[in-house]
């Protein structure tokens, strides 16, 4: 496509952004504030910036200063594109289809609290998207100011990196959301996982419900690139992949058993508001015993040490975070088995668990898996 072109498209889609913001100051997406609206520009203009830098995969591989090393993870990242849509049923469009290189190592950062006696995340609440349990930004010291603010205010705080995010699909008449730096290097099996994660996102999304939309598109990743690796990974790959998933489990079921300590905990003591007193030395013994057990877990890896930042800094609002991709994974994937295995059918059935009130779908979903 003529860089003209390219460029007139974004200028088309910058002003139709910039009304979406203004609608939003106006009321009519919700309320808004002189900060949501700056909240609301930076998610534009950071966004736009990302599209800008973006080229199509085809330019990369044909270009002479791309090295080697990048042109055959793209190549890989489009095999794995294919994939998603011929044997998955995911969307086939413009989004992952060209490239980006931001120069840094994260495409946003996301601010999440909690209470000091819950696991349940604040939430920030937004037009179309809704209610959601994060808050996200381009830049990294914006959202190390928030956290500052949230802390001040009494709530446990944690930031981190996301190396992709999706934007539903909503933006592929631009280019939709590019192949980045942040994650094109990830190992073979890593790599397909997150494709198909975000492109999930694309398939369905309900309103308001971060852990039924992040907990969908986890089962799908797992489960596409279980049958990627099985049909199209080298026995290498394969090993690879089953060394660091295996830790990755056994990491996720000590976290399970923490949040599933620590709500317990938090049930036996008194209400208490976001800025009141923490709860006794229980709390701290949970934490204390979440990492000596971990230690313990890592002595077995020989040498690994990729958690070990996230274990020294968790707190509520970082094991509240993780459930999100956590909770509902296994309801998904006793659904999927129950319509046979079948991509197609798995997606209708998500999309009228989707149409349902909240509470409803979260019922039927464990329902499933009980079943």
């Amino acid at each position: 496509m003529p860089i003209v072109k390219i460029r007139t498209q974004l200028n088309q889609g910058l002003q139709r952004l910039r009304w979406m913001a203004a609608a939003t100051l106006l009321g009519l997406g919700g309320c808004a504030s002189v900060v949501d609206l700056g909240y609301y520009w930076q998610s534009v203009s950071g966004h736009l910036q990302l599209m800008q830098a973006a080229r199509p995969v085809k330019d990369w591989l044909q270009d002479e200063q791309a090295s080697a090393t990048l042109k055959a993870r793209l190549e890989l990242s489009q095999r794995i594109r294919h994939y998603a849509v011929t044997q998955l049923g995911l969307p086939d469009n413009p989004s992952y289809r060209a490239y980006a290189d931001l120069q840094r190592s994260a495409v946003v950062w996301n601010v999440v609290a909690a209470p000091v006696d819950s696991l349940t995340l604040k939430t920030w609440c937004f037009p179309v998207t809704g209610c959601v349990g994060y808050r996200g930004y381009f830049e990294e010291a914006q959202a190390r100011a928030l956290a500052t603010q949230l802390q001040t205010e009494g709530w446990e705080v944690s930031v981190y990196g996301v190396p992709a995010y999706s934007t539903l699909g909503w933006l592929n008449w631009a280019g939709g959301d590019p192949l980045l730096n942040t994650f094109i290097n990830y190992p073979e099996g890593e790599l397909a996982r997150l494709v198909f994660h975000e492109l999930a996102h694309q398939v369905v999304f309900a309103e308001g419900d971060t852990v039924f939309n992040e907990s969908f598109a986890t089962a799908v990743e797992r489960l596409g690139a279980q049958r990627w690796l099985a049909e199209q990974a080298s026995p290498a790959t394969r090993a690879e992949y089953q060394a660091f998933d295996s830790r990755r489990q056994q990491f996720r079921a000590l976290t399970l058993a923490t949040r599933q300590q620590l709500t317990a905990i938090y049930a036996s003591n008194q209400p208490a508001t976001h800025d009141g007193p923490a709860p006794t030395a229980t709390k701290d013994s949970a934490f204390k015993e979440f990492r000596s057990n971990y230690a313990q877990l890592k002595n077995g890896w020989s040498g690994y040490a990729g958690y070990d930042p996230w274990v020294a800094r968790a707190n509520n609002a970082a094991l509240g975070a993780q459930a999100a991709y956590d909770d509902l994974v296994p309801a998904f994937e006793a659904l999927f088995a129950r319509q046979g295995n079948n991509w197609p059918r798995f997606y209708d059935a998500v999309k009228r668990l989707a149409a349902l009130p909240k509470d409803q779908r979260h019922q039927q979903l464990k329902e499933t898996r009980g079943g």
